[in-house]
């Protein structure tokens, strides 16, 4: 972490600051009796990465947010926002537990600097470590689940954590986190469109049922899901319980008519061979629901791809132009 830090209030309204020799300007309508204060980082190869560091919650335990901004940052210019699952894996090889990532900053940078797609700002939401996948377990479907199946499913998840106990899921609990206070707070900070049409949700694995669950609870806050090897079976053992129930969640929750918009895919390799027969299923269930294959909706086979971090940023270019793509 860089030694820096920039501080957003209505008394600092316009603060330069240089990262890695790119300068960007930010303003901040936040009272200033009440100053932000954000650090910069050195895990971004193109734009600038702030966190804020202890972010404080009313529904989640405390923990950093963090927000890319591309190197064109101007703070008079409106940015569309995606929000992104595991924020800690996203910009920086150097610091994650696996020593890869998604290289988000490369290729939104890049898309963004080709006028392929619309400027956009990330934001990067940490995942709670030994409680990421019950944070992440989309609580409705979830709770469809006979108890005793659900019991022996979570203290499996739990022990592939290395965990000997497990905890409450709290889905619900971490999208209010999102909608009510992480928004607001990007919203009122940065240059961003505050309406549903500028406002994506992106994840993978377990990150992309949460990006579905989302658009299927908040329509009226995110008009497009991103979803990289959604993890249809929940745990880590072969079901046919938990797809069963996201798929009655995309019939009940995912309908055109809401003016939606959301992207699948899948690999053919590790974790991910798993998913292709559950993802043909909610197909057929997006097709009855109005969902139109190309346009508002798409899902794509990547043969070879493995359930990783390499292989979502080697095709991380074709879900964000499915969601940020400029109208020619």
């Amino acid at each position: 972490m860089i030694k820096q830090t920039i501080v957003l209030g209505s008394l600092a309204c316009a603060v330069m600051f240089s990262v890695q020799s790119c300068q960007t300007t930010v303003a901040s309508d936040t009272l200033a009796q009440n100053p932000i204060v954000w650090d910069t980082l050195a895990g971004a190869s193109r734009g600038t990465l702030l966190r804020l560091d202890s972010f404080e919650s009313n529904y989640i335990r405390t923990r950093p947010v963090d927000v890319w901004l591309p190197s064109g940052y101007k703070q008079k210019r409106k940015h569309a926002v995606l929000y992104m699952y595991d924020g800690q894996m996203l910009f920086d090889s150097s610091s994650t537990w696996n020593k890869q990532e998604w290289g988000v900053d490369e290729t939104l940078d890049r898309l963004i600097a080709s006028k392929q797609v619309l400027p956009t700002i990330v934001v990067a939401l940490h995942n709670g470590g030994v409680q990421r996948n019950f944070e992440y377990f989309p609580q409705a479907p979830f709770e469809a689940l006979q108890k005793t199946f659900s019991d022996s499913l979570m203290s499996d998840v739990a022990s592939h954590y290395g965990s000997d106990s497990t905890f409450p899921v709290q889905s619900d609990a971490y999208l209010k986190y999102i909608v009510e206070e992480v928004k607001p707070l990007i919203d009122s900070t940065f240059s961003t469109y505050t309406s549903r049409e500028g406002t994506v949700i992106a994840g993978s694995s377990m990150g992309g049922l949460m990006s579905m669950y989302a658009l299927g609870e908040y329509p009226e806050v995110f008009s497009k899901a991103l979803c990289l090897s959604t993890h249809w079976p929940g745990g880590y053992s072969p079901n046919d319980e938990v797809p069963e129930v996201f798929r009655s969640y995309v019939q009940s929750h995912l309908d055109a008519s809401k003016q939606v918009s959301i992207y699948f895919d899948y690999g053919t390799e590790t974790l991910d061979q798993m998913y292709e027969p559950f993802q043909l299923q909610v197909n057929e269930v997006l097709e009855q629901n109005g969902f139109t294959q190309g346009e508002d909706w798409v899902t794509k086979k990547f043969e070879g791809a493995e359930h990783s971090e390499k292989s979502w940023a080697d095709r991380l270019d074709v879900p964000i132009l499915f969601a940020l793509e400029k109208q020619r």
